[in-house]
């Protein structure tokens, strides 16, 4: 059986045109950071694009970081097991990375609301 498609296949070539140009990107970045950096109250135009409602609660935080944390372990799982060699262990490593974080963050979680008969347990623990 004969294959069609070469091995591995032939990729379109970016012309000079489609090339983003590092050198103005690198400049561009350089002079938005010396701005920030030379008048801190200068507002960033990247920081609005995500905010967090200034009145949001800890534990409500803390259980979206924990949904976030949890998310990134999936993915970073599913890479590894796409990889191979330095590349699959550094996806691993960032995978326990994840899963420490995400065990912190829950752990702050039940300080802040203990499950139901460990606050007595708790209290008795540090007494």
């Amino acid at each position: 059986m004969k294959k069609v498609t070469p091995n591995p296949p032939e990729s379109a070539a970016l012309s000079d045109t489609d090339a983003p140009d590092l050198n103005q990107l690198s400049e561009t970045t350089e002079r938005t950071i010396s701005t920030r950096l030379r008048n801190p109250t200068h507002p960033s135009p990247i920081s609005h694009v995500f905010t967090i409602l200034p009145d949001v609660d800890t534990p409500t935080l803390l259980a979206h970081a924990c949904e976030t944390l949890a998310s990134l372990n999936v993915m970073t799982t599913d890479l590894a097991c796409d990889l191979e060699g330095s590349h699959r262990n550094v996806a691993l490593a960032m995978q326990q990375l994840a899963v420490l974080a995400e065990l912190l963050v829950n752990r702050a979680l039940d300080n802040l609301d203990p499950p139901d008969g460990s606050s007595e347990a708790h209290s008795a623990s540090h007494s």
